[in-house]
């Protein structure tokens, strides 16, 4: 029997909808975890328990050649606005105004409750822990959403791994599902700029760097 007209084309349509398809879910593995190794990517980090079951949630990580007390200061003057910035996209995260290549004196006395903001109003994230020089937890809670922020400092040969974690949990609703899809969209390039940022910084600012 004939094939039907057009049956070929649609076969291949469905062919490339289907690599296409499998290409984005395969991509989008990966960004779970860019940069951190197998283990990393399992191992219980602090913070967990601020969103035991995740409706999302990644790890990524990179090496910094500058030992863990000396990546701690990049991390603890970190917030948009009235702080350092986000070491990312300024323009986007910190007003336009370039995150800080400088230790900042006066912001070096983090503490449990302060605020980093993410917006001009003065909200974000809010320093749930602090294990200096070892673990910053962040976490935001608004509108039924619990956004935790953890990073972990570890001795690494003669330097660092710095390891990112992100975990939310969102209502079944629209606006839920909007901040899901914003977050998984935007969370990767910050990131990923984020470490690298704080990674070049430390490393610059090391003896003998």
């Amino acid at each position: 029997m004939a094939d039907r007209p057009g049956a070929g084309g649609q076969t291949a349509t469905a062919a490339v909808l289907v690599a296409v398809g499998s290409a984005v879910w395969l991509l989008r593995q990966a960004s779970l975890r860019w940069g951190a190794t197998s283990s990393e990517a399992r191992a219980a980090l602090p913070g967990d328990d601020l969103v035991p079951v995740p409706d999302y949630a990644a790890t990524n990580a990179t090496t910094v050649q500058a030992a863990p007390s000396q990546v701690w200061p990049w991390l603890v003057q970190m917030g948009a606005y009235t702080r350092a910035g986000w070491y990312s996209f300024d323009r986007f995260d910190n007003g336009g105004v370039p995150s800080a290549w400088q230790i900042v004196p006066e912001l070096q006395h983090l503490q449990v409750g302060d605020v980093l903001p993410t917006d001009r109003d003065g909200t974000g994230f809010v320093v749930e822990r602090l294990d200096p020089p070892h673990a910053m937890v962040l976490v935001i809670r608004e509108q039924g959403t619990v956004t935790s922020s953890v990073f972990v400092l570890r001795k690494h040969d003669a330097g660092t791994r710095l390891l990112y974690r992100l975990r939310l949990t969102a209502p079944r609703s629209t606006v839920g599902g909007r901040y899901r899809l914003l977050m998984e969209l935007g969370r990767v390039p910050m990131t990923l700029s984020m470490l690298a940022g704080i990674r070049r910084r430390a490393e610059s600012s090391r003896p003998g760097s």
